[in-house]
């Protein structure tokens, strides 16, 4: 669902299979107050990127209160401002989803994904929709990771070739690490 900039949800909870993950409405209402930024129920029901998260978030984490955000057309610098306005102290835990390349051939996508990972070890704030998906809240993030002069780490990059077989037409996946000194 085309998102013009970034929503944040209407309700109190988001219930998973594991029980229910409060909203932290006092930060979904601070941001509220910014540019861009708009409360909607309407981009988080198909959103895919938080059910696949939260329920890993719940085992690890057991108690914790969330604050959703769907990011649509925001530049780099609307991202950074928002997760800045929600960036607490040492408790607070930013999980950023977004594919990496679509639908390419396997050795294609490979080429594609590491040079996407090489910028986002360097902290690249320029990334297009070929490379991710989310790009918009990558280059938002990667504006922070500079300004509060954070540490990437490359955890895994691979696509789903290597795990469903089919090579023809892949999606690219990648986990990082970013943490202060």
């Amino acid at each position: 669902m085309p998102v013009p900039g970034i929503a944040v949800p209407e309700v109190a909870a988001f219930d998973t299979p594991l029980g229910r993950v409060p909203v932290d409405t006092a930060t979904v209402s601070r941001l509220l107050s910014l540019p861009h930024v708009y409360a909607t129920n309407l981009p988080h029901r198909m959103e895919h990127s938080l059910e696949v998260q939260l329920p890993f978030l719940q085992v690890t984490l057991e108690q914790f209160s969330l604050v959703p955000l769907a990011v649509g057309d925001a530049t780099a610098a609307t991202v950074a401002d928002v997760l800045e306005a929600c960036w607490g102290g040492p408790e607070t835990l930013v999980v950023v989803s977004t594919d990496l390349s679509h639908y390419r051939d396997y050795d294609s996508a490979r080429r594609i994904d590491t040079a996407t990972a090489r910028s986002i070890l360097h902290r690249a704030e320029d990334f297009r929709d070929e490379q991710a998906c989310g790009c918009r809240l990558l280059n938002g993030l990667m504006r922070v990771a500079r300004a509060r002069d954070l540490q990437v780490e490359e955890l895994d990059l691979r696509n789903s070739g290597d795990t469903s077989g089919d090579r023809s037409r892949v999606v690219g996946y990648g986990a990082f690490a970013l943490y202060g000194s």
